[in-house]
């Protein structure tokens, strides 16, 4: 081997691992905390219904010190959203419930949905990444979080618990029959105690899961509800250009990892990419942290439509509307 390929091989090598670097760099101190809300419109309701404002929380993953979040998550209360539906992993800490409910703020006292999903239960341990990728099936759970300290506070506020529940309320003048499962990521869904086609009469049939597996979007979908809002997927988390994400971290397809789809004949479903990640994983690339403020209208038969991001690493409070 010459003295120039050795010289060459080593440039490369400290080329490569220079950008993987930066890449690292930029995936944790940048993009992670590079908060962004997005808006779509989904045409769900049913036909003359007047439109209805919801924001999607999930995936907040807290730790009690991780104040450029919880100050963002304050703002989002001047969005004026009509609900709030939290799709579950609030907690990565057993100090983080009063953490949680000081971020979310006077979101409390609005209207709102909650389920919980794994990161509320117990708490993030290490993972070997590629686990993700080549062992999806094997769960680790770390130690039991204060859960039942962060349901009291929220449904104290007013909030709903739709875990295995059905309910029915009205908002702004829509009617709404909802239900939800435990989070299926560790197989904790029941879905037989809420089966069978919602009211009828509601303007809305709303179903509400942490993870979004098939098993349970085909049961919510075979009993006829217009919309699911699920979590967990992060969005894949580490996203490729033109390629997306790596993977879902369940069983839903990589097309449908974030943002809205269309499942089955009927039913629309919205999957938020989160606000947080685990400690462990303290990286996003490719795929920014977002809440999703969702405007439901009367459906037409269109398909949902996006609307540009808002938020940046250097101004991460939501945008209003003129």
């Amino acid at each position: 081997m010459s003295d120039q390929f050795r010289t060459n091989l080593t440039r490369t090598a400290l080329g490569a691992a220079g950008v993987a670097a930066l890449g690292i760099g930029y995936a944790s101190g940048i993009e992670r905390n590079a908060f962004t809300l997005r808006e779509v419109t989904m045409p769900v309701l049913e036909p003359g219904s007047s439109s209805l404002r919801v924001l999607h929380l999930s995936d907040l993953h807290m730790m009690p010190n991780q104040r450029l979040k919880q100050n963002w998550l304050r703002e989002l209360e001047s969005l004026d959203p009509d609900l709030v539906v939290n799709t579950g992993d609030n907690l990565s800490h057993q100090r983080s419930v009063p953490a949680v409910v000081q971020a979310l703020g006077d979101l409390l006292a609005r209207p709102g949905l909650f389920v919980f999903g794994s990161n509320d239960y117990f708490a993030p341990k290490p993972k070997n990444p590629l686990s993700y990728i080549f062992d999806k099936k094997k769960r680790i759970t770390g130690d039991p979080l204060p859960w039942g300290d962060l349901r009291a506070a929220f449904t104290e506020r007013g909030w709903l618990d739709v875990t295995h529940v059905r309910r029915e309320l009205e908002v702004s003048g829509i009617k709404i029959a909802t239900a939800g499962v435990d989070d299926p990521h560790l197989k904790r869904d029941r879905y037989d105690t809420i089966a069978g086609p919602p009211n009828p009469l509601a303007q809305l049939k709303l179903g509400l899961t942490h993870s979004p597996e098939p098993r349970v979007l085909d049961r919510f979908a075979e009993d006829g509800y217009d919309l699911v809002l699920a979590g967990h997927t992060h969005g894949g988390q580490l996203c490729l250009p033109f390629y997306g994400a790596l993977v879902t971290n369940c069983e839903l397809d990589r097309s449908r990892v974030k943002g809205p789809s269309k499942w089955g004949a009927h039913t629309q479903l919205h999957v938020s990419a989160g606000i947080g990640t685990s400690p462990w994983a303290p990286v996003r690339f490719c795929c920014r942290p977002e809440a999703t403020l969702l405007t439901l209208v009367p459906s037409t038969g269109r398909e949902p439509e996006h609307s540009s991001e808002r938020g940046s690493a250097q101004s991460v409070a939501p945008v209003l509307r003129n």
